[in-house]
């Protein structure tokens, strides 16, 4: 299908670009003089009836641009009713990929689609049950990645990212997002996207759909807001095992005919589903006020009070399937079945959250300030999982491989939610978030996060001081798991804390961003081999408090058309091993900017990614997890890539050769041991929007 859609972009593209060529060609002006091409002069009247109706044809006719389209998210729409202009610019498109963001890299087993995690170190931030499978989660939609739209015209957005030439079906993404009010306070947007990447070596054909259906809808009076979306979620990833050769970047042994390299294994693979329905409401009571932007396009609503009811119904399924013998020694040992597997688990979450909230500010309203903000709220979440496995015989009927569930447990969990804020002034501001789990699974659970912002002015700059304090019951997969590969019972892993404070000085007239960030972590959560260098993936848990510095640098400068990126991140651990990340990670980016032929908004430039090298970690097949094992390094160079990149009135096209250098110091890298990095490959995007 992805293939098909490649041909047809291209061939719209085309299209597109002989009808602005044939557009630069002015329209015949009524009344002209056609007496050289043999017709009749147009009388008076006729040339009055002909001016009348160019006049009528010019302030009938609209053109449709992103200025009729605004936009928004359900965070935005967390203090007051706000949209914002839509972005259809250049800014990091070449990007597209979720494992290749400059200032969240992840490792990955090789291709877009595989499981991956962060390279650097980025705890996740929240309280509540979690399963622990985190391996394809970038790679879907959820709730939260939902935007709404509010539009005068239809607005469709098609994207195409594929491979080229030598290997075009080792990367393609497909993306559609169609939106439209059907009413002017009533709002339907359309997501979709596919992930069909065939990857560089045997097995690493992914397959990924996401879909969601959304709705905002505001009544006349502004007073209430509806926000819905139902989301479906489908990630399929084959489980090949690595290759067998573990020298494959030998340069006497170098192989380009990957492809057909023996793997591990030949049919195991992954099947991660997320569905769900999420349904917000909210109603402003008491006085509401209006600020209308400098632009008077877009208005900004301001409640003093608010109730809001969230309704989440969620299904999550998680299902490894394997139907071979292992002949190299993929698993640590089976408990069920010795060739065909299929462990499974099933999660049902019905959540309910109930929050108030309450504002007080003086009646002028040109620049909110002395503004104080109090939600309080309550979060139940009820919450079903089940667990199945494949056993060889039924010790019951005697029948082999029959499916047999192995647990099926119901808990809930009650939160307390509370923020706060207070804006002294348009220099001075105060935040506060605080959860709690005061009853259930995850009992004792916390987070209590402040952030204090300080701002000198556009030229000073401003300053955030932030701390937090998070209080975590260990996942499902760190306490209680059965499959056919591994079981985990009574592990003994407890709770994790982290203590976090950091200090942020952004100024935007310096195009400058500084964070400096102290982590205390007690009872650091892991996976790791229980023999030295095995295969033997268990939870283990860090008995000694973890240190981590994190240091990162963000600047932006220009000269003429020239511009120069670069973000560079330095952290350090007393535990560096355990951690298993680069000490030092940067990613510089320098283009030249252009405008050719009056149309196309062009940018030429070339990015580098580079970390130095770490203690790569293995990976466990069956339960998505990276593990520490051997205690191997490999070495590091800077991956490079040459793009160039334009706007073509509503199109967005780029060009780029991923990973250039490859050849030139080495044939190619690791990021995870035995699973190499993906090859260097030219690559090409269309983003095409339409206004109708």
């Amino acid at each position: 299908m992805l293939n098909k859609l490649k041909y047809l972009f291209t061939t719209l593209l085309l299209l597109a670009v002989a009808h602005t060529a044939f557009a630069q060609i002015p329209d015949r002006p009524y009344g002209a003089d056609t007496l050289r091409n043999g017709r009749s002069k147009l009388t008076d009247a006729q040339m009055i009836d002909s001016t009348r109706k160019r006049e009528e044809n010019k302030r009938d006719t609209v053109i449709y641009t992103s200025k009729f389209v605004k936009v928004t998210n359900e965070r935005l729409l967390n203090d007051s009713t706000q949209v914002f202009p839509l972005d259809t610019g250049l800014v990091n498109f070449e990007n597209y990929s979720p494992l290749n963001q400059p200032r969240s890299p992840r490792i990955h087993l090789g291709s877009t689609g595989l499981p991956q995690r962060p390279l650097l170190f980025e705890p996740l931030k929240g309280v509540g049950f979690d399963v622990g499978n985190h391996a394809l989660d970038v790679y879907m939609i959820t709730p939260q990645d939902i935007m709404y739209y509010r539009t005068r015209v239809a607005y469709t957005n098609l994207s195409f990212y594929s491979g080229a030439f030598g290997n075009p079906n080792a990367d393609q993404i497909f993306k559609l997002v169609h939106t439209q009010n059907i009413k002017p306070n009533w709002n339907f947007t359309f997501n979709f996207n596919s992930t069909g990447s065939r990857g560089f070596y045997r097995r690493q054909n992914v397959s990924d759909l996401n879909a969601a259906v959304a709705t905002w809808y505001e009544s006349k009076s502004k007073r209430y807001n509806l926000l819905a979306n139902v989301i479906f979620n489908n990630m399929k990833a084959p489980e090949s095992g690595a290759i067998v050769d573990n020298n494959i970047f030998n340069a006497s042994t170098f192989n380009n005919d990957k492809q057909n390299l023996p793997v591990r294994l030949s049919s195991a693979y992954i099947n991660n589903r997320n569905n769900g329905l999420y349904v917000k409401q909210f109603y402003y009571l008491g006085r509401i006020d209006t600020i209308v932007n400098q632009a008077k396009d877009a208005q900004k609503i301001l409640p003093t009070q608010r109730l809001s009811h969230t309704f989440y119904y969620n299904v999550q399924k998680y299902r490894f399937y394997q139907n071979e013998p292992d002949n190299y020694w993929v698993f640590p040992d089976y408990f069920f079945n010795s060739t065909v597997g299929q462990d499974s688990l099933a999660v049902t979450d019905i959540r309910n959250d109930f929050s108030y909230s309450f504002y007080l500010r003086g009646k002028s309203v040109s620049f909110v300030k002395n503004e104080v903000k109090l939600d309080v709220g309550l979060t139940h979440d009820l919450f079903h999982y089940s667990q199945y496995i494949i056993d060889s015989i039924d010790v019951n009927t005697n029948l082999r491989n029959q499916q047999r569930r192995v647990q099926n447990a119901t808990y809930q969990n009650i939160k307390l939610n509370a923020k706060f804020s207070y804006r002294f002034s348009d220099r001075v501001g105060l935040e506060g978030d605080f959860q709690q789990v005061v009853q259930g699974y995850n009992f004792g659970d916390y987070l209590y996060d402040a952030k204090l912002t300080l701002a000198g002015g556009q030229k000073a700059g401003r300053i955030i001081l932030g701390a937090y304090a998070q209080n975590n019951e260990a996942p499902l997969i760190f306490k209680d798991w059965i499959s056919n590969h591994y079981i985990y019972r009574n592990t003994g892993i407890g709770k994790q804390q982290i203590n976090n404070i950091s200090f942020n000085y952004i100024n935007d007239k310096l195009q400058l961003d500084l964070k400096a960030e102290y982590f205390l972590v007690n009872g650091y959560q892991y996976f790791a081999a229980q023999t030295p260098g095995g295969i033997d993936a268990a939870p283990a848990q860090l008995s000694s408090p973890l240190n981590l510095l994190k240091i990162s640098a963000g600047k932006k400068f220009d000269l003429g058309n020239w511009h120069f990126e670069d973000y560079f991140v330095y952290q350090r651990s007393d535990y560096q091993s355990t951690l298993r990340t680069p000490q030092i990670y940067n990613y510089i980016n320098i283009y030249f900017t252009k405008l050719f032929f009056t149309v196309l908004n062009t940018s030429i430039g070339v990015n580098a990614r580079y970390n130095t090298a770490y203690t790569a970690p293995n990976y466990a097949i069956g339960i998505g997890q990276f593990y520490n094992s051997t205690d191997i390094s490999f070495l590091t160079y800077p991956v490079i890539t040459p793009y160039v990149k334009a706007t073509l009135f509503r199109t967005n096209l780029f060009l780029m050769y991923d990973y250039a250098n490859q050849g030139l110091q080495s044939n190619g890298y690791y990021m995870v041991n035995r699973y190499p990095g993906p090859d260097k490959l030219l690559k090409f995007g269309v983003s095409w929007t339409f206004y109708n």
